[in-house]
């Protein structure tokens, strides 16, 4: 289990690459997933929860609503959107376009937000 602090270093990184224009589409579509679910994690971490597997943000976020409140649902939908939706087109196929690319910088924002408040209550 990792704490508060290295998921935050682990999102940071993981960002820095996700925002790294000469990378390749799918390596940085990757790139976000991950750094999503280290900002999430973090956020979890800040009341002693922990996630450790991705496939398992939405049912410990049900469970554990202190964590985003009334924000609970559109955080972990907005996860799924990445790891479900977008997230394949990229990683296992050449199906995507920009606007999938768009959709999913925008899903990553809404969680970016979401947590920044939560990380910065302390």
């Amino acid at each position: 289990m990792a704490d508060k602090q290295n998921h935050l270093k682990m999102y940071s990184r993981f960002k820095n690459d996700a925002e790294n224009e000469t990378l390749f589409e799918g390596t940085r579509v990757e790139a976000y997933f991950l750094a999503a679910f280290h900002l999430i994690e973090s956020c979890a971490a800040k009341f002693r929860i922990h996630i450790n597997k991705h496939q398992m943000v939405r049912s410990v976020l049900e469970k554990n609503r202190v964590i985003f409140g009334e924000r609970t649902e559109q955080v972990w939908r907005s996860f799924q959107k990445i790891e479900n939706h977008l997230r394949p087109k990229f990683v296992y196929g050449m199906t995507w376009s920009e606007q999938d690319f768009e959709l999913m910088r925008s899903a990553f924002n809404e969680i970016e937000n979401e947590c920044e408040g939560i990380i910065r209550e302390g």
